[in-house]
């Protein structure tokens, strides 16, 4: 491939709901530019794209996939994102290190929750955003529909480039800015010709809310169309690149991507319209606990940041983009995260799995280095100066699921086969937890999880079960105990001798309160670090359902020893027999996890969470307004065993709107039908 400079480069992030087409937009693309020699279908699992074997099983995009295409010299660099909720953070990936959103609709399904997402996201990215309404060859597709839709969630900034018309089967569309309509034959060629009289009064009905968006980019057009209600074609072409780059037009195309139709216009408006690399002019860089801006310098020092790995058996690719001058493959950089150096000995560009080696790559340019041992997603890498680029922010994982291996002694294959899937996917979270003795793995969904575990037995051949996981409850007492434990041994020999007097209380620090009152020296200062043992050791199983205790206090006051059966092991027998003993009498409770919940949902949706919230016994403490119109922000107590569905319970809720996050801060009593329940379990467990 020819050398490639910045102002070439147009890098442009797919988004939308799931199924509405991007990667389809891609394929067409792919197609019509030559970089593939056929259009691959999704359904046929034959795309650029989706090249992950799991993706092709599933028929949907499970990965972040770049492809690039060249336009008329101009580079495209397409970023196909997954639509389904559980790989949000593929999408969130994509956006960083893009310059610009398409947003694919379904042109019979209209303005679906992932369409929303996308837009919030292209918006948190402070970049510039259009609309592709897909498939428009369905007898139910509805433009006007869809539009008004766009329209009234979005604002005026949305305004229509190219519209279609149907005519039975055959559809026609309308060019409003060069006032030509298209149409395409089979494979995507485009035929142009004049607004028919009918097709006239149909663009007419749009072109007037379009000039209006046009000439709300700048005032000397605006104060012109005030004046003569009219736009000239060279001005309206201006005026849309003017608006794209500062993010105040939003254009909506029309097409079907399978079908080619539409992908060439699109192909031909990004090229011309959409923003370079540079256009921005700056980047954010981590300044302490803030970030201040560092100009973008295609000429200068370069620097790379690493927005995706991709790992297997055979080691890991790191994806980046160049963020400043230009990466040769004679440099050495340095990883400002870690501190390593890495050697940039081979660049590559991908398109789907296809790797193409490269000399060089200009600011702005999306590429890969495979076998980077030190580096991972997020981290910066430059040539001195030592700065952190702004990193993606990931959502936090909730949805927790138990692994346990399915034959006995694949524990260690399982840690491997999850550290290298953790190295790609930064949205999952694998721990080992000490106190439930399980392994667990958390995601953004069910979905993804199962992908987890089919990617465990395809890439590492070792198979996985996920199960509900076990909830770390602990116990405690409320009431006081004044109990005696005595241990005495005799079979010949030396015995064994220890007796001990002990009260027993709630504590008010989280382990064992140990003291001592002892008159006479009934119990020698030698032996109370034995008793302290005893009862530390007693205390990882509680008597109400074998949960350890926290917050105890227990008293040693009395008791009698003998000058040659007693040692230390008897008086920690002794202390455990107290211990077992006075914890029954002193009012046992069991203590759950309880968390802070905060759910962002839509004003509509705040009766429904609350009733949910009630029936998971969760205590709200009241609502507040979000930085989102139309949003609001549901503040709850809720214990954690009542979470374990909450993720998927929530986006069924909300169909996908809603967000939350939950932090487990504190332990309190769990109501007694529901511990009489626990306590029942746990015995059913111990028999086992």
């Amino acid at each position: 491939m020819a050398a490639i400079n910045t102002k070439s480069i147009r890098n442009v992030v797919l988004l939308g709901h799931g199924g509405s087409g991007k990667t389809s937009i891609a394929e067409a693309a792919l197609y019509l530019t030559k970089a593939t020699d056929r259009l691959g279908k999704t359904t046929a699992g034959n795309t650029v794209c989706d090249y992950d074997p799991e993706e092709i099983k599933r028929g949907f995009s499970l990965n972040l996939s770049v492809a690039p295409v060249m336009w008329n010299d101009i580079k495209i660099n397409f970023l196909d994102t997954p639509g389904f909720f559980d790989f949000a953070g593929e999408a969130d990936a994509a956006v960083r290190v893009a310059d610009a959103a398409i947003i694919a609709l379904d042109g019979k399904a209209g303005v679906e929750v992932g369409a929303e997402l996308g837009w919030d996201k292209a918006q948190d990215a402070g970049i510039p955003a259009a609309f592709f309404v897909n498939k428009c060859d369905d007898p139910d597709a509805d433009f006007d529909k869809v539009f008004d839709e766009l329209h009234e969630k979005f604002g005026t900034a949305v305004c229509p480039v190219l519209v279609p018309v149907k005519d039975g089967k055959n559809v026609t569309f309308l060019n409003l800015i060069k006032r030509v309509a298209y149409t395409f034959d089979d494979k995507g060629a485009r035929k142009e010709a004049e607004f028919t009289s009918a097709q006239e009064s149909i663009a007419e009905k749009y072109t007037d809310t379009l000039n209006e968006a046009l000439a709300q980019t700048s005032e000397e057009l605006l104060e012109q169309y005030f004046d003569t209600m009219e736009i000239t074609q060279e001005q309206a072409i201006e005026a849309l690149h003017t608006g794209l780059i500062d993010g105040s037009i939003v254009p909506v195309f029309s097409g079907c991507a399978t079908n080619l139709w539409g992908i060439n216009f699109l192909l031909e408006t990004i090229a011309d319209s959409f923003p370079r690399p540079t256009a921005k002019k700056v980047e954010q860089v981590i300044d302490g606990d803030d970030y201040k801006e560092m100009a973008i310098d295609a000429e200068g020092e370069c620097a790379i940041f690493v927005f995706k790995t991709i790992a297997d058996s055979f080691g890991k690719m790191s994806l980046f983009k160049v963020m400043s001058g230009t990466l040769t493959n004679d440099l050495t950089l340095t990883n400002n995260t870690t501190g390593a150096q890495e050697k940039m000995a081979h660049i590559y560009t991908l398109r789907g799995k296809k790797q193409t080696e490269v000399d060089a790559l200009a600011c702005g340019d999306i590429g890969m280095i495979s076998k980077l041992t030190n580096t991972n997603t997020n981290d910066t890498l430059s040539a001195s100066t030592e700065f952190e680029y702004k990193k993606i922010e990931f959502a936090h994982p909730y949805m927790t699921m138990a692994i346990t291996p399915a034959a006995k002694g694949d524990e260690d294959k399982i840690s491997t086969g999850i550290t290298k899937i953790l190295e790609e996917d930064p949205t999952l979270l694998y721990e080992n937890n000490a106190e439930t003795k399980q392994m667990t793995i958390s995601g953004m969904g069910d979905m993804q999880l199962d992908i987890v575990v089919s990617k465990l037995k395809s890439r590492f051949g070792t198979s996985v079960v996920l199960d509900t996981p076990k909830i770390a409850y602990r116990e405690t007492i409320k009431g006081t105990s004044d109990v005696e434990g005595k241990h005495k041994k005799q079979s010949g020999g030396s015995g064994q001798y220890g007796h001990v007097k002990m009260r027993f209380s709630h504590g008010e620090e989280e382990g064992l309160t140990f003291t001592q009152s002892v008159v006479g020296g009934t119990v020698p200062k030698n032996f109370y670090p034995a008793v302290e043992k005893g009862l530390l050791e007693a205390m990882t199983k509680g008597v109400l359902a074998g949960y350890p205790v926290v917050n105890l206090a227990a008293d040693l006051y009395d008791g009698s020893y003998h000058p040659v059966d007693s040692n230390e092991i008897s008086f920690k027998l002794a202390a455990r027999l107290a211990y077992k003993e006075g914890l029954p009498k002193a009012k046992p409770i069991l203590l759950e996890p309880v968390g802070s919940l905060k759910v962002t949902v839509p004003d509509s949706l705040v009766g429904d969470v609350i009733g949910d919230l009630n029936k998971r016994r969760g205590r709200v403490l009241g609502m507040n307004p979000c930085d989102k119109a139309g949003y609001q922000v549901v503040e709850a107590d809720v214990p954690k065993a009542e979470m374990t569905d909450y993720t998927i319970a929530l986006r069924a809720m909300s169909q996908g709107r809603g967000k939350y996050d939950f932090i487990v801060d504190r332990y309190e009593e769990v109501p007694a039908a529901v511990a009489q329940k626990v306590i029942a379990e746990a015995k059913v467990e111990d028999d086992e």
